[in-house]
């Protein structure tokens, strides 16, 4: 309740300082082919943090995989190729991103479940590790020149309104849906976080399920670096150095325990749009800098995380019901 009444706050403030922009049409669509990059990191990051880990990495994938789709796409297509290449280095991208983003979270979750290395070391030495890949592959530069039937896939929109990166946003946000709220997966993924020698005792697969977990994240960054590598027209290994510290702002913001174990759908997905609707309204002040923009999410981070630390038992309820007393 308390994120919608941000986000209300935030869309009447918006409408009455830049009428103009809020109510153009090209505004929300340009919204809606930038968020969905964060927005499926921001998934994966939800997924990992409700088994009670986090997955710092998924920038490091997206690029990895952004790249890697990018040469294999050069090479089965080089320019001058006709659309039939075109259109199957198109399919072979996507599939070899979701396969390299599985395995790279594959790494990730045998070395937390298996090794037992704390999630957020691991995640953060394969960050460096799948960075380092990306630098190795495209010698540091941009990797670019694609064939144009990927930008034409990527760029085309649902009745003419409605962009690609959104609707794979949406689709992507509904599977995790169902797969956290229609299946026994999800409910096992809530058990592992609440309790992981409890959920261990009572026969769930911990190390397979918590496998299975990190490659979903996995999975959800590299589609996340699909939707980058369309929007940016080429791949570089230090595209969207800022969305980690995003993502996990976002669900934080959103309500999942870092802890573990607690933590609704419904409220990351909010946070993405309340983010997004922030960003845009910044982009509509040119007086402040995109330099600021990591402090910015730095110290509503911090924020969120010390008022929900200090609300856990309640305090929060009892300062307003107090002020209302006063009043």
């Amino acid at each position: 309740m308390r994120l919608a009444a941000v986000l209300v706050v935030l869309l009447a403030f918006f409408a009455l300082v830049k009428t103009e922009n809020f109510f153009s049409l090209p505004t929300w669509q340009s919204m809606a082919i930038q968020f969905p990059e964060f927005g499926l990191m921001a998934l994966g990051v939800m997924l990992a943090m409700v088994i009670g880990g986090i997955d710092l990495s998924v920038v490091g994938v997206a690029n990895m995989t952004a790249i890697g789709s990018a040469t294999l796409m050069l090479w089965i297509a080089p320019v001058g190729s006709d659309a039939g290449q075109g259109y199957v280095a198109l399919v072979a991208a996507i599939g070899l991103s979701l396969l390299v983003g599985a395995l790279a979270g594959a790494l990730n979750g045998f070395l937390v479940a298996k090794v037992r290395i704390p999630a957020i070391l691991v995640t953060l030495g394969t960050f460096e590790l799948f960075t380092g890949i990306a630098v190795i592959i495209s010698g540091g530069k941009p990797t670019s020149g694609l064939p144009p039937q990927y930008g034409e896939v990527m760029a085309s929109r649902l009745f003419g309104l409605i962009p690609m990166p959104l609707i794979i946003f949406v689709v992507a946000t509904v599977l995790v849906g169902l797969l956290m709220y229609k299946t026994a997966f999800g409910t096992k993924l809530y058990m592992l976080g609440s309790n992981e020698t409890a959920a261990s005792f009572s026969g769930l697969k911990t190390t397979s399920l918590t496998i299975r977990t990190y490659m979903l994240s996995g999975v959800l960054a590299s589609a996340a670096g699909l939707v980058m590598l369309a929007n940016y027209n080429s791949a570089k290994a230090d595209y969207g150095s800022t969305y980690t510290l995003l993502a996990v702002l976002i669900v934080v913001l959103g309500g999942i325990n870092p802890n573990g174990g607690s933590g609704r759908l419904s409220g990351v997905v909010l946070a993405v749009v309340v983010l997004q609707v922030l960003s845009s309204l910044l982009n509509t002040f040119p007086q402040v800098s995109s330099f600021y923009r990591p402090l910015i999410w730095g110290a509503v981070l911090l924020l969120v995380i010390v008022v929900n630390q200090w609300d856990r038992k309640g305090n929060l309820n009892r300062f307003f019901r107090w002020k209302g007393k006063d009043a």
